[in-house]
């Protein structure tokens, strides 16, 4: 039998860039929204972990070992100190480097999924540290709600309550990615 979790897309309705760190990273003062739409990851039982890609931008992921799902899921394991399979499909219907946080999603979706389908029972704040370690939009998108964001994206907040509203969201087919946008970033920081 089958079991499934939705990864849908982060929208950030703004971004302040506050500062870089020493490492090179960028401090920020977000509001992150989820809209009703995403990827979508399903799990079958299997001796072995396994990921197939699907759906219409399946051809721009490679299901190497650098994929977001799978380091998810061997994130966990270790964190488990446990050993598992699990046969992964990913309906990939968010565009690839869109700024929407795809990837950051589907680890989130992946680590709730196989969190709840091995009955590992990790509690929060570790599953919140296992996704941070996978990338700073992990543990947004593993709440998967609406939250203010500080630090590099990994201190969470709670969002102003917002009015129910529609969204467009256009896509020109031109992939970014967004460490590039961080790095060619020249503009003075902003106040949070």
């Amino acid at each position: 039998m089958s079991s499934s979790e939705r990864a849908r897309a982060k929208v950030n309705l703004y971004l302040h860039v506050t500062g870089r760190r020493a490492d090179g990273y960028h401090e920020l003062d977000s509001l992150a929204v989820f809209p009703d739409v995403g990827d979508g990851l399903t799990v079958e039982p299997s001796d072995r972990l396994t990921l197939a890609i699907t759906g219409p931008f399946a051809p721009a992921l490679a299901v190497g070992d650098d994929n977001l799902v799978l380091r998810a899921a061997r994130a966990l394991l270790a964190a488990a100190g446990a050993t598992h399979g699990a046969a992964l499909t990913l309906e990939k219907n968010l565009p690839v480097a869109s700024g929407i946080g795809g990837g950051s999603a589907d680890a989130a979706a992946a680590i709730r999924l196989l969190d709840r389908e091995w009955r590992l029972g990790l509690p929060a704040p570790q599953l919140a540290g296992i996704a941070l370690g996978l990338g700073a939009d992990v543990p947004v998108c593993l709440t998967g709600s609406p939250a203010r964001m500080g630090g590099i994206g990994e201190l969470i907040g709670v969002a102003p309550v917002l009015p129910a509203c529609g969204m467009v969201l256009v896509n020109p087919g031109v992939p970014v990615a967004t460490a590039d946008v961080f790095r060619g970033r020249t503009e003075a920081y902003s106040e949070p």
